[in-house]
């Protein structure tokens, strides 16, 4: 319920009383959305971080957003953890909801509008999965160890290239993914990251460049995801495919390979921290969505 009359220097807790007093049902369901960036930020801080040790030898590979889950469940109090990373994905996954089906960014109906609320739908559809595989997690832990990240991808991908027209769906899913990289690139050079932002002018000084930082490390890590994706679906050979652990991973193998992933998990971590922004300062009318 941030609007632009929303005093920046406000506490948190000052503003949680006052939506609760006004409409206890928005404030709830904003809150949980708001938890859902929490969620998302600290998962690619994770997946960034992962990376960022494994080119430092500190770990042996980095990892994708399963291969970080199964490592928090190994942490103290890892369960209660993974607990409020479901919870938040699944709130995450309403938040696309609303802003793709009751359009709660405004954006429109033009063609572009429409391809943003799309590219929300899918969004919605993967962490809402991701949040399903997060409780079958909670469900196998004694399994935990015996799994691999970057092995998921390929196993998952062979499902689908024995259904008719398997080959089609994976080539389609890889464009998909490149299309979504490109845009991640795309939007460091043109989207107004303070827009949707109810901050003070300080915030609006520093936190463009960590959102321009981050969606440059998000795009960086779909290009090779998708790439191979695609090259799987034209081959029909799931082994081909892999998540962003593995072409982390991969990027390791190539000339100042270490610098690059660097680089590129530095990326990832500025995408959690800028989603940790948006869970404190994004604009939500969830007020008006839900009446």
């Amino acid at each position: 319920m941030l609007t632009d009359d929303t005093e920046p220097s406000a506490t948190a807790f000052a503003q949680v009383r006052a939506w609760l007093r006004v409409a206890p049902w928005s404030a709830l369901a904003e809150l949980a959305c708001r938890a859902g960036y929490l969620a998302r930020g600290f998962i690619y801080l994770s997946i960034g971080a992962m990376a960022v040790a494994a080119a430092l030898d500190l770990t042996p590979k980095a990892q994708g957003s399963r291969g970080v889950l199964e490592a928090w469940a190994h942490w103290p109090f890892g369960v209660i953890l993974l607990w409020l990373a479901g919870l938040g994905l699944y709130a995450f996954a309403g938040w696309r909801l609303l802003q793709s089906v009751f359009d709660a960014d405004q954006q429109g109906g033009s063609l572009k509008a429409i391809g943003s609320r799309l590219g929300q739908a899918v969004s919605g559809v993967v962490y809402g999965a991701l949040g399903v595989s997060v409780f079958r997690l909670i469900d196998t832990l004694e399994d935990l160890a015996q799994t691999d990240d970057q092995l998921q991808t390929p196993q998952a991908v062979a499902k689908v290239l024995e259904l008719p027209g398997g080959e089609l769906l994976i080539a389609a899913a890889g464009l998909f993914i490149l299309g979504a990289g490109v845009g991640n690139i795309v939007q460091v050079f043109g989207r107004d990251f303070c827009k949707p932002l109810a901050c003070d002018e300080v915030i609006r000084v520093w936190a463009p460049w960590v959102g321009r930082a981050g969606y440059l490390g998000r795009g960086l890590a779909f290009l090779p995801v998708g790439a191979l994706m695609l090259a799987a679906g034209l081959k029909a050979r799931s082994q081909e495919a892999t998540g962003i652990g593995g072409a982390l991973q991969m990027m390791e193998g190539q000339p100042y390979g270490d610098a690059l992933m660097t680089t590129v998990a530095l990326g990832l971590i500025a995408f959690g921290v800028f989603a940790f922004i948006e869970a404190r300062y994004r604009r939500m009318a969830v007020d008006q969505v839900l009446g």
